[in-house]
């Protein structure tokens, strides 16, 4: 086989970090962005590629997943190489291979600076812990809304981070409080207010035990005991006692049955769900993990179907977009 010239239109994604794959690129016309997260600030980073650059070469060569997310800005036609063919290539013209140490001199200074500055700055904070504080701050002050939307973005970050067991737990004490007190009240306000604001209805007691019991499930997942998590999401849904909580439990039934590779089940799990709750806010992933499980067996033209149906759903901007996208490419590839 030889290099493969391939166009991307923009807007799309060459390859997503945390993708593992034996290519490497160099760009032959357009625009194309490595996206990645700066170690020492934890801002997303921008890095251009120029005409001619290879890139994708260090995950490919050492053969780890890739760092960064590679984003189209404008049409744009590249090269594609296994790592024979560039090893190939590197091996007679000596001028790459100067090019690409000269790449990866800049870039270990680059790291080189940014660990000094971690080692020797007075308060080392890390994007793990500075998404915890922010968490932190909002349940302080009795903004449960937004202390949700961080904690629950630190357990997808971070499912087995340091903080993970705490942020449970404060989720739990978060939804709680939600129902018990609003937005902006804590005890101390309820207990200034009337007598019938501060009684514990029966109603919001079982709320705060499917919480509990949610919760658990979602960190069950998140440590990957798809099992457990099935029985326990499978409890809440056959409960019934709230209907939010069956609809979050039904979606979350349907995951752990695709990561169990119960593809069929999954199928009738997610159609079920989609039938009952046709405006489901997690509907365009439900359809998406009914693709995945026709790709997994290998019914090609039913996933690409599932994935087309998706992006007339959904805006560019959404991160899922990018992610059927992908998923449409890589079939009409193979």
């Amino acid at each position: 086989m030889s290099p493969k010239a391939i166009q991307y239109n923009a807007n799309s994604i060459i390859f997503f970090k945390g993708d593992v794959s034996e290519k490497i690129y160099i760009l032959k016309s357009g625009k194309v962005s490595l996206n990645y997260t700066d170690i020492e600030t934890g801002q997303e980073i921008h890095d251009l590629i120029k005409t001619g650059e290879f890139f994708g070469v260090r995950s490919a060569l050492g053969r780890y997943a890739r760092e960064e997310t590679a984003l189209v800005l404008m049409d744009s036609n590249v090269i594609a190489f296994s790592v024979p063919e560039f090893e190939q290539l590197s091996s007679q013209n000596t001028r790459i291979v100067i090019k690409m140490l000269k790449v990866f001199s800049t870039q270990l200074r680059r790291i080189h600076k940014q660990v000094q500055n971690m080692i020797y700055s007075q308060e080392q904070v890390k994007p793990e812990t500075g998404l915890y504080r922010i968490g932190e701050y909002y349940i302080k002050n009795n903004r449960y809304t937004q202390a949700l939307y961080a904690y629950k973005r630190y357990l997808t970050y971070y499912p087995s981070g340091e903080y993970a067991a705490d942020v449970t737990r404060k989720i739990e004490r978060a939804e709680e409080n939600l129902q018990k007190y609003g937005q902006g009240r804590g005890p101390a306000e309820a207990a200034a207010g009337s007598p019938q604001e501060i009684e514990k209805p029966a109603k919001s007691r079982e709320l705060a035990g499917l919480a509990k019991l949610y919760y658990n499930a979602v960190s069950l997942v998140s440590q990957q005991k798809y099992q457990e998590a099935f029985g326990e999401f499978k409890k809440i849904a056959t409960a019934g006692e709230d209907e939010e909580y069956v609809a979050k439990a039904q979606f979350e039934i349907g995951r752990c049955l695709y990561y169990l590779q119960q593809y069929d089940t999954c199928i009738k799990s997610f159609t079920a769900l989609i039938q009952r709750y046709p405006k489901h806010p997690e509907l365009a992933e439900a359809l998406f993990f009914v693709g995945k499980c026709y790709e997994d067996k290998e019914e090609r033209q039913k996933a690409k179907g599932f994935y087309t149906k998706i992006l007339t759903l959904i805006k560019e901007e959404d991160p899922l977009y990018r992610k059927v996208k992908k998923a449409v490419r890589e079939l009409e590839g193979s």
